[in-house]
Protein backbone atom coordinates (compact mmCIF):
# COMPACT_ATOMS: atom_id res chain seq x y z
CA UNK A 1 0.00 0.00 0.00
CA UNK A 2 1.35 3.37 -0.93
CA UNK A 3 1.83 6.15 1.85
CA UNK A 4 -0.63 9.01 1.58
CA UNK A 5 1.99 11.81 -0.59
CA UNK A 6 1.73 15.51 1.39
CA UNK A 7 3.02 18.42 -0.81
CA UNK A 8 4.77 21.29 2.27
CA UNK A 9 4.65 24.55 0.68
CA UNK A 10 6.79 26.66 3.50
CA UNK A 11 10.21 27.88 4.35
CA UNK A 12 13.43 26.17 5.63
CA UNK A 13 14.65 26.04 9.60
CA UNK A 14 18.02 25.77 9.58
CA UNK A 15 17.96 24.28 13.13
CA UNK A 16 15.50 21.77 12.35
CA UNK A 17 12.55 22.48 14.78
CA UNK A 18 9.84 24.13 12.76
CA UNK A 19 9.22 25.03 9.20
CA UNK A 20 9.94 21.91 6.28
CA UNK A 21 12.32 20.09 8.48
CA UNK A 22 9.70 19.79 11.41
CA UNK A 23 6.93 19.31 8.35
CA UNK A 24 9.19 16.59 7.13
CA UNK A 25 9.50 14.81 10.31
CA UNK A 26 5.94 15.01 10.87
CA UNK A 27 4.68 13.27 7.76
CA UNK A 28 7.30 10.69 7.48
CA UNK A 29 6.35 9.54 11.60
CA UNK A 30 3.14 9.39 10.82
CA UNK A 31 3.06 7.23 7.98
CA UNK A 32 2.94 9.39 4.71
CA UNK A 33 5.24 10.82 1.77
CA UNK A 34 6.59 14.43 2.28
CA UNK A 35 7.23 16.43 -0.65
CA UNK A 36 8.63 19.96 -0.55
CA UNK A 37 8.33 24.13 -2.26
CA UNK A 38 11.11 25.49 -0.35
CA UNK A 39 9.59 29.32 0.00
CA UNK A 40 12.43 31.35 2.08
CA UNK A 41 15.45 29.86 3.57
CA UNK A 42 15.92 30.86 7.03
CA UNK A 43 19.22 31.33 9.61
CA UNK A 44 17.38 30.55 12.85
CA UNK A 45 17.74 28.50 16.21
CA UNK A 46 15.88 28.17 18.99
CA UNK A 47 16.66 31.84 20.29
CA UNK A 48 14.97 33.54 17.37
CA UNK A 49 15.34 34.52 13.23
CA UNK A 50 18.24 35.97 12.55
CA UNK A 51 18.24 36.10 8.79
CA UNK A 52 15.56 35.72 5.85
CA UNK A 53 15.87 35.26 2.23
CA UNK A 54 12.58 34.81 0.00
CA UNK A 55 12.89 33.01 -3.21
CA UNK A 56 10.94 33.93 -6.16
CA UNK A 57 7.18 33.30 -6.86
CA UNK A 58 8.40 31.04 -10.17
CA UNK A 59 10.67 28.96 -8.13
CA UNK A 60 8.43 28.09 -5.66
CA UNK A 61 5.32 27.70 -8.33
CA UNK A 62 8.12 25.49 -10.05
CA UNK A 63 9.12 22.90 -7.39
CA UNK A 64 5.09 22.31 -6.40
CA UNK A 65 4.71 21.48 -10.36
CA UNK A 66 7.26 19.52 -10.73
CA UNK A 67 5.87 17.14 -7.66
CA UNK A 68 2.32 17.65 -8.78
CA UNK A 69 2.67 16.34 -12.19
CA UNK A 70 4.64 13.42 -11.80
CA UNK A 71 4.39 12.21 -8.36
CA UNK A 72 1.01 13.44 -7.33
CA UNK A 73 -0.50 14.85 -3.99
CA UNK A 74 -3.18 13.77 -1.83
CA UNK A 75 -3.01 16.60 0.53
CA UNK A 76 -1.40 19.78 0.12
CA UNK A 77 0.32 21.66 3.78
CA UNK A 78 1.32 25.36 2.93
CA UNK A 79 2.94 27.37 6.06
CA UNK A 80 5.43 30.42 5.82
CA UNK A 81 5.34 32.04 2.48
CA UNK A 82 7.17 35.14 3.07
CA UNK A 83 5.98 37.60 -0.06
CA UNK A 84 2.23 38.33 -0.81
CA UNK A 85 3.28 37.65 -4.86
CA UNK A 86 4.22 33.97 -3.22
CA UNK A 87 0.98 33.94 -1.69
CA UNK A 88 -0.54 34.26 -5.09
CA UNK A 89 1.63 31.99 -6.76
CA UNK A 90 0.45 29.25 -4.80
CA UNK A 91 -3.14 30.31 -5.31
CA UNK A 92 -2.91 30.34 -8.77
CA UNK A 93 -1.03 26.80 -8.75
CA UNK A 94 -3.71 25.17 -6.23
CA UNK A 95 -6.83 26.63 -7.38
CA UNK A 96 -7.19 23.50 -9.72
CA UNK A 97 -5.46 20.48 -7.17
CA UNK A 98 -8.50 18.93 -5.90
CA UNK A 99 -6.44 17.82 -2.96
CA UNK A 100 -7.16 18.74 0.31
CA UNK A 101 -4.94 22.01 1.44
CA UNK A 102 -4.14 22.70 5.67
CA UNK A 103 -3.32 26.68 5.86
CA UNK A 104 -1.20 27.52 8.37
CA UNK A 105 -0.77 31.08 8.40
CA UNK A 106 2.51 31.52 9.57
CA UNK A 107 3.30 35.33 10.47
CA UNK A 108 4.53 35.15 14.24
CA UNK A 109 7.25 32.29 15.12
CA UNK A 110 7.38 31.27 18.90
CA UNK A 111 10.33 33.03 19.19
CA UNK A 112 8.12 36.21 18.89
CA UNK A 113 9.50 37.10 15.31
CA UNK A 114 7.41 37.85 12.55
CA UNK A 115 7.88 35.99 9.48
CA UNK A 116 5.33 37.68 7.26
CA UNK A 117 4.16 41.74 6.33
CA UNK A 118 1.41 42.97 6.49
CA UNK A 119 1.09 42.70 2.08
CA UNK A 120 1.76 39.52 2.64
CA UNK A 121 -1.48 38.76 5.39
CA UNK A 122 -3.79 40.54 2.83
CA UNK A 123 -2.61 37.61 0.43
CA UNK A 124 -3.66 34.93 3.17
CA UNK A 125 -7.28 36.01 1.91
CA UNK A 126 -7.39 33.75 -1.65
CA UNK A 127 -5.40 30.62 0.68
CA UNK A 128 -7.72 30.76 3.21
CA UNK A 129 -10.50 30.53 0.72
CA UNK A 130 -9.06 27.42 -1.11
CA UNK A 131 -7.72 25.65 2.44
CA UNK A 132 -10.07 22.47 4.17
CA UNK A 133 -8.72 24.22 7.27
CA UNK A 134 -6.60 26.80 8.52
CA UNK A 135 -4.64 26.99 11.77
CA UNK A 136 -4.10 30.10 13.23
CA UNK A 137 -2.16 30.74 16.55
CA UNK A 138 -3.27 33.70 18.89
CA UNK A 139 -1.54 36.15 17.62
CA UNK A 140 -2.36 35.14 13.84
CA UNK A 141 -6.06 35.21 14.83
CA UNK A 142 -5.61 38.67 16.22
CA UNK A 143 -4.06 39.76 12.89
CA UNK A 144 -6.61 38.01 11.21
CA UNK A 145 -9.87 40.25 12.63
CA UNK A 146 -10.11 38.06 15.65
CA UNK A 147 -12.54 35.02 15.84
CA UNK A 148 -15.41 36.32 14.85
CA UNK A 149 -13.44 37.95 12.01
CA UNK A 150 -12.57 34.57 10.47
CA UNK A 151 -15.85 33.10 11.06
CA UNK A 152 -17.14 35.66 8.92
CA UNK A 153 -15.08 34.59 6.12
CA UNK A 154 -17.33 31.10 5.83
CA UNK A 155 -13.82 29.04 6.17
CA UNK A 156 -13.21 26.45 8.45
CA UNK A 157 -10.33 27.25 10.98
CA UNK A 158 -8.92 25.20 13.96
CA UNK A 159 -8.22 27.98 16.89
CA UNK A 160 -5.10 26.96 18.49
CA UNK A 161 -4.98 27.90 21.97
CA UNK A 162 -1.20 27.39 23.40
CA UNK A 163 -0.63 30.80 23.28
CA UNK A 164 -2.89 31.89 25.60
CA UNK A 165 -2.50 32.30 28.81
CA UNK A 166 -3.62 29.39 31.97
CA UNK A 167 -2.80 26.11 33.17
CA UNK A 168 -5.15 24.54 30.41
CA UNK A 169 -4.56 24.73 26.64
CA UNK A 170 -7.71 24.72 24.20
CA UNK A 171 -8.37 24.52 20.90
CA UNK A 172 -11.32 25.55 18.88
CA UNK A 173 -12.63 23.95 15.70
CA UNK A 174 -15.23 26.51 14.18
CA UNK A 175 -16.83 25.14 10.80
CA UNK A 176 -19.46 27.20 8.32
CA UNK A 177 -22.96 25.62 9.70
CA UNK A 178 -21.26 23.05 12.50
CA UNK A 179 -21.13 23.33 15.90
CA UNK A 180 -18.04 24.37 17.31
CA UNK A 181 -15.82 21.46 18.75
CA UNK A 182 -13.45 22.30 21.73
CA UNK A 183 -10.46 20.52 23.25
CA UNK A 184 -8.62 21.21 26.37
CA UNK A 185 -6.18 19.42 28.10
CA UNK A 186 -3.38 20.76 30.74
CA UNK A 187 -0.44 22.55 29.45
CA UNK A 188 3.21 20.84 29.25
CA UNK A 189 5.42 22.74 31.32
CA UNK A 190 7.98 22.84 28.64
CA UNK A 191 9.56 25.99 26.92
CA UNK A 192 10.68 23.90 24.09
CA UNK A 193 7.51 24.24 21.84
CA UNK A 194 9.64 25.45 19.13
CA UNK A 195 7.51 24.03 15.77
CA UNK A 196 4.37 22.78 17.38
CA UNK A 197 2.18 25.23 14.93
CA UNK A 198 3.98 23.17 11.95
CA UNK A 199 3.22 19.87 13.31
CA UNK A 200 0.11 20.26 13.91
CA UNK A 201 -0.98 21.42 10.14
CA UNK A 202 1.35 18.94 8.82
CA UNK A 203 -0.35 16.09 11.06
CA UNK A 204 -3.70 17.29 9.93
CA UNK A 205 -2.51 16.91 5.83
CA UNK A 206 -1.25 13.90 6.85
CA UNK A 207 -4.88 12.48 8.09
CA UNK A 208 -6.52 14.19 5.23
CA UNK A 209 -4.31 12.53 2.96
CA UNK A 210 -4.96 9.09 4.48
CA UNK A 211 -8.65 10.11 4.29
CA UNK A 212 -9.65 11.27 7.44
CA UNK A 213 -12.09 13.91 7.87
CA UNK A 214 -11.34 17.31 9.68
CA UNK A 215 -12.17 15.98 13.06
CA UNK A 216 -10.16 12.61 13.30
CA UNK A 217 -7.42 14.36 11.88
CA UNK A 218 -7.48 17.43 13.78
CA UNK A 219 -7.35 14.78 16.83
CA UNK A 220 -4.55 12.72 15.81
CA UNK A 221 -2.57 16.08 15.22
CA UNK A 222 -3.13 16.91 18.82
CA UNK A 223 -2.22 13.78 20.38
CA UNK A 224 0.83 14.01 17.90
CA UNK A 225 1.89 16.92 19.36
CA UNK A 226 1.35 16.70 23.06
CA UNK A 227 3.46 13.57 22.86
CA UNK A 228 6.05 15.15 20.91
CA UNK A 229 6.29 17.95 23.18
CA UNK A 230 6.40 15.11 26.21
CA UNK A 231 9.85 13.68 24.45
CA UNK A 232 11.61 16.95 23.20
CA UNK A 233 14.94 16.50 23.33
CA UNK A 234 15.85 19.56 25.59
CA UNK A 235 18.42 21.65 22.97
CA UNK A 236 19.42 25.31 22.73
CA UNK A 237 18.89 28.14 24.93
CA UNK A 238 15.53 29.48 24.00
CA UNK A 239 12.51 27.52 22.53
CA UNK A 240 13.87 24.38 21.71
CA UNK A 241 12.38 21.57 19.15
CA UNK A 242 9.51 18.88 19.79
CA UNK A 243 11.15 15.47 19.79
CA UNK A 244 10.00 13.93 16.63
CA UNK A 245 12.43 11.39 16.81
CA UNK A 246 11.08 9.93 19.79
CA UNK A 247 7.65 8.78 17.96
CA UNK A 248 8.03 5.71 16.46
Amino acid sequence: MQPPRVLVIAGSDSSGGAGIQADIKTITMLGGYAMTAITAITAQNTLGVQAVEVLSPEMVAAQARSCIDDIGVDAVKIGMLGSPAIAHAVADLLEGCGAPVVFDPVMVATSGSVLADADTIAGFERLMALAAITTPNVPEIAALDGVEGMRGRGISFLAKGGDAPGETVTDRLYRPGKETLEWSAPRIDTRHTHGTGCTTASAIATGLAAGLDIVPAVEQARAFVRAALEAAPGFGAGHGPLGHHALR
